[in-house]
């Protein structure tokens, strides 16, 4: 069961959370009926907060259509893109008792949920892209899908989400002084919590689609992303400086209810698994294309882009790995991952 998910801000005498959270992605689905009848039919009901365009959105599409081919048409995906059934902590919770079948989501929100995922969370980790796939399409990152299962989740596979950096509305970011007291948008994670206010700012978690008002009308000073988050969202309209920090290279993951996979025979089990590691090339390729193309629409825009010396900002993050990395089984990953750097 998926625990670390607080409370509604309503209540209804009578009903548990997760029913209002069930019948809630049942009627942004199309109704209760309507879901039943997918689900008869083969059809995994996926949800993922960013558009329908974006290349972890279309992976998962692409995946549907690859389980379409090898089955006939006996098992399919139906996306809900855009956060039409919420966000990635609501979509992820609904999952997690079955009231949706395939999710993608940052790995900040599983933080709290599975320890293992913070092994490939923590800030100034990765190296480079290559160090990633290294470290995430091997062991490390299959003892890590493997752990989800007691929180009723199937871990799938690994997308890309590329490099995150700080954008703000008041200067560029060259050290982190520059940071100092300046009001930081981070997702609902204590590592990234943790992690800015390492850096001297003051990190205010707020939903992601927040941020383009909160920059707007100066209730945050800046937040961070990669860059075809800044740019598809719009933030980098309200907020002129991007500076290149790359302090994280944090993953995505592809999950599956355990409820929807443990209604599935073992040979549609290992397909499941076949067409999403399938996906992932096919991300991959996307993702760098939309890279690029988010680069071009932001220096076009007028948009300040610096690059940064991260040895000062990465020297400030030892407290918050050894707050967080807390298990052995933590420590033997991060060992891992960081041994898989030094050998690039």
């Amino acid at each position: 069961m998926v625990r670390a998910f607080n409370s509604l801000p309503w209540d209804f005498p009578g009903m548990k959370r997760r029913d209002l959270l069930a019948g809630a992605a049942a009627l942004a689905a199309g109704g209760a009926l309507a879901g039943c009848r997918s689900r008869l039919a083969g059809t995994f009901l996926a949800a993922d907060a960013q558009p329908a365009d974006y290349p972890t959105s279309q992976a998962v599409e692409w995946m549907g259509r690859y389980l379409e081919q090898r089955t006939g048409g006996r098992l399919s995906i139906k996306l809900y893109a855009g956060a039409q059934l919420g966000s990635e902590t609501e979509t992820l919770e609904i999952a997690g008792f079955g009231g949706l079948d395939i999710v993608r989501v940052n790995l900040a929100p599983l933080n709290s949920i599975a320890p293992l995922t913070i092994a490939a969370s923590l800030p100034f980790l990765f190296r480079s892209a290559d160090h990633l796939h290294r470290a995430l399409d091997g062991e490390v990152g299959d003892e890590i899908l493997a752990s989800m299962r007691p929180h009723g989740l199937i871990g799938l596979a690994f997308y890309d989400s590329g490099a995150r950096s700080f954008y703000n509305t008041l200067r560029p970011i060259r050290t982190p002084a520059d940071m100092r007291a300046m009001k930081i948008r981070v997702p609902g994670s204590d590592l990234y919590v943790a992690m800015v206010n390492a850096l001297g700012a003051n990190a205010v978690p707020i939903a992601y689609g927040e941020v383009y008002q909160g920059l707007a009308q100066g209730v945050i000073d800046g937040a961070e992303n990669n860059w075809p988050s800044f740019e598809s969202a719009r933030h980098f309209e309200v907020a002129p400086y991007y500076s290149l920090t790359r302090h994280l290279l944090t993953p995505e993951m592809l999950a599956m209810s355990v409820t929807a996979w443990d209604r599935l025979t073992g040979s549609d089990r290992a397909l499941v698994r076949e067409a999403a590691q399938a996906s992932v090339p096919v991300m991959r390729q996307l993702w760098n294309a939309r890279v690029e193309k988010a680069r071009s629409t932001v220096l076009a825009a007028g948009v300040a882009v610096n690059e940064v010396d991260i040895a000062p900002f990465s020297a400030l993050m030892r407290p918050v790995w050894d707050t967080f990395v807390s298990t052995p089984e933590q420590a033997s990953l991060v060992r891992r991952i960081v041994a898989m750097g030094d050998d690039a």
